[in-house]
């Protein structure tokens, strides 16, 4: 689990979100721990070299780890499960036409996050320092003698 309780009550409270601190230990610790199992799975695994779970951005008081944590425990004690969706391909395409029962692909269809439910402030936090295991060329990073 990345960050404490406490830190997170503290980070949400000072954004004027009391939802941690008023629930109980055990509801409040198991989405902490939701959160930073998503945070690892998604972005640790991804940080580019140079770049630890201790790493503090220019600007923050939190290593970028801990506060994307907090962000994702809040999603997740808001509505349990957030991040661990299961997906069909069905579910991700919007029916855009009645008459000729036509549905349209919403968003990227493919990728390797493509059916990961995605908070846009906890992309913005990581996009700097993540690799895109989408890009082209994302396995050759580690090739030759230099790596």
């Amino acid at each position: 689990m990345y960050g404490s309780l406490a830190g997170w009550r503290a980070y949400a409270a000072a954004r004027g979100d009391n939802a941690p601190t008023a629930a109980n230990d055990g509801t409040a610790t198991a989405a902490l721990v939701r959160g930073s199992d998503m945070i690892r799975l998604r972005y640790v695994a991804n940080l580019l070299p140079g770049y630890g779970v201790d790493f503090v951005p220019a600007g923050s008081d939190l290593p970028l780890v801990e506060e994307g944590a907090y962000i994702a425990a809040s999603l997740e004690l808001a509505n349990p499960g957030f991040f661990s969706k299961t997906y069909t391909a069905a579910e991700q395409k919007v029916l855009t036409e009645v008459k000729g029962i036509k549905w349209t692909v919403t968003g990227e269809a493919a990728g390797t996050y493509s059916a990961m439910p995605v908070s846009t402030l906890i992309e913005a936090l990581f996009a700097p320092y993540i690799f895109d295991r989408d890009a082209a060329g994302f396995m050759f990073q580690a090739l030759g003698s230099n790596a």
